[in-house]
């Protein structure tokens, strides 16, 4: 079946390669084969073992390089789940032959080689997603259904701590593959972006300590926000490894009427010296309401829930970050 789409003619089942095995990987394999509108044809990784395993365990076809999949002639969609210093290169290459693409955040790690991407998605007319499913969670979800009960919000605060111990030689330990913090683990400045808009200054430290070489123990990266429009001041908090000794994730919201608190899966509205329990529904089955989302704009015309210039804003306030890191001072976003 084929249809006339905002991205051109689009023929049914969209035939879909993955790069990437790992578990995001996995999980969006397991959307695709049951999604009737999508065909799971190829898949390329990092490790010829891992890729021919993964290729028999989904009957697909185990493809020798990234640089091959994406040249594929029967591949009309090509989603990026791999290394993080390797998204920019291989959506630049999958756009450039003119695949429809799907990312992980972040698009890429370098502002410049992103901005760039987005400009050849639309001159290309082809479709770029760059994933952010934490918008489509309960939590953010529920945050955006209570936020107005705040009245004038003047403090957020994001804080996700990871405890873990021993620390492989893995790429989400290694400072270029993983990137800085807050450009790789981007969800946690798009929850601020997403909720109270435009970022205006950033002032970031960020610190790593064991390891050998690119590698790292632990790492901890925080960042006090000011927005454009409003007077609130946000916070965010990074950090994982072995120098870290309770996990712990929270998000809290106040404001001159009350006060939103998400402690884990948990959360509570405070008002009055009141605490209503709020239902922050399951966590799982994101990647396949992702995947609906983007089917539907792609095919239908309908509105995608992220835009890849709202996810590039945020990754412009993540090199912000990274800036404020180095040079130690409080970086205005417009300035940059």
């Amino acid at each position: 079946m084929s249809k006339i789409a905002n991205y051109g003619e689009i023929n049914l089942p969209l035939r879909v390669g993955i790069v990437g095995t790992g578990f995001a990987a996995k999980i969006r394999a397991q959307s695709l084969i049951t999604e009737s509108r999508t065909q799971l044809v190829a898949v390329a990784g990092r490790n010829p073992e891992r890729t021919a395993e993964f290729a028999q365990s989904c009957d697909l076809l185990a493809v020798a390089d990234w640089q091959t999949l994406v040249q594929m002639p029967d591949i009309d969609l090509v989603i990026v789940g791999t290394i993080n210093s390797n998204h920019g290169a291989i959506v630049r290459a999958a756009i450039a032959a003119g695949k429809h693409t799907i990312v992980e955040y972040p698009l890429a790690l370098d502002l410049q080689a992103a901005t760039e991407i987005v400009q050849l998605a639309a001159a290309k007319k082809v479709l770029l997603h760059v994933e952010h499913i934490e918008l489509l969670g309960g939590l953010h979800q529920t945050m955006r259904e209570w936020l107005g009960h705040l009245g004038e919000v003047h403090y957020a605060r994001y804080s996700t701590i990871v405890c873990q111990r021993p620390i492989p030689e893995k790429w989400t330990f290694h400072r270029s593959e993983f990137g800085f913090p807050l450009m790789a683990a981007l969800s946690r400045l798009h929850r601020f972006t997403d909720l109270f808009g435009a970022i205006e200054s950033v002032n970031c430290n960020n610190q790593y300590w064991g390891g050998v070489g690119d590698y790292y123990k632990t790492c901890l990266c925080t960042a006090q926000l000011r927005f454009k429009n409003s007077n609130a001041i946000g916070e965010v908090v990074y950090g994982k490894g072995e120098g870290l000794w309770q996990n712990s994730r929270k998000f809290e919201v106040h404001g001159d009427k009350g006060a939103l608190i998400f402690d884990g899966d948990e959360g509570v509205f405070i008002q009055d010296g009141t605490s209503t329990p709020l239902d922050l529904g399951a966590r799982k089955g994101l990647f396949a309401k992702d995947l609906e989302f983007v089917l539907d704009h792609l095919i239908d015309g309908k509105p995608n829930y992220v835009t890849p210039a709202a996810s590039l804003a945020t990754l412009r306030v993540a090199d912000a970050a990274r800036i404020s890191a180095q040079i130690r001072r409080t970086v205005t976003i417009d300035s940059l």
